[in-house]
């Protein structure tokens, strides 16, 4: 069904994300001028079922129909999960001290790769949460799902800026052969089961070396 979503469906989408009333994200126009001015619209691209946005809003995004206008709601369990105590925790505060940084209640940084906001800082101890800010709210998203995406070179691309989070070189022939420096390799077979699920080719990588300097002959 060409007008409908189906797993594994390549969607381009319009959204906008509420917590508690207020806009936390959005690619819309209008909905991302509330939260910065001077941001400009980007494109979404979506793999239907494969959980690349939350689970629920992913759960939603099966069986709707291209073009229409959606709005859902989500339970913190739904969303971005419940809070949990664990997740808070204790910091000596000579941590903060030796990385120069001066902790405040309400600050917002990131520690061993994870945001955190900083809840009290009292003598040596700095109280800390890594829960996401968003964990233990209801969310309600609004979204329309523009179209499908069929050109295969447009949906390889879109896989590679949703799991490699770059664009590397790469060839279309009976296998996808991704060309670059051996540090990209992980990458490509890290990813090969999901892409050959997907598009039922594999990857391969095929390094690049630099072009040696050409000695200058005096």
């Amino acid at each position: 069904m060409e007008n409908i979503v189906e797993k594994n469906d390549f969607i381009e989408i319009k959204y906008t994300g509420y917590a508690n009333g207020d806009i936390f994200d959005s690619n819309m126009e209008d909905d991302l001028k509330k939260l910065d001015k001077k941001a400009k619209p980007y494109k979404i691209v979506v793999i239907a079922g494969q959980e690349t946005v939350i689970k629920g809003f992913d759960n939603a995004l099966i069986g709707k129909e291209i073009g229409k206008h959606y709005e859902i709601t989500l339970s913190a369990k739904e969303g971005f999960g419940e809070r949990k105590r664990e997740l808070i925790k204790t910091i000596p505060l000579k941590a903060f001290s030796d990385q120069k940084v001066s902790p405040y209640p309400g600050m917002v940084l990131t520690l061993d790769n994870l945001m955190a906001k900083i809840i009290t800082v009292s003598g040596a101890r700095v109280i800390t949460d890594f829960n996401n800010p968003l964990a233990g709210k209801e969310i309600k998203y609004k979204f329309t799902i523009l179209r499908k995406l069929n050109d295969e070179k447009e949906k390889i691309e879109s896989f590679f800026e949703i799991y490699f989070r770059f664009m590397p070189e790469f060839e279309i022939k009976d296998k996808i052969i991704i060309k670059g420096k051996k540090e990209l390799e992980i990458f490509v077979k890290m990813f090969n089961p999901k892409f050959k699920d997907l598009f039922g080719k594999e990857m391969e990588f095929e390094e690049k070396k630099e072009k040696e300097k050409e000695a200058k002959i005096e």
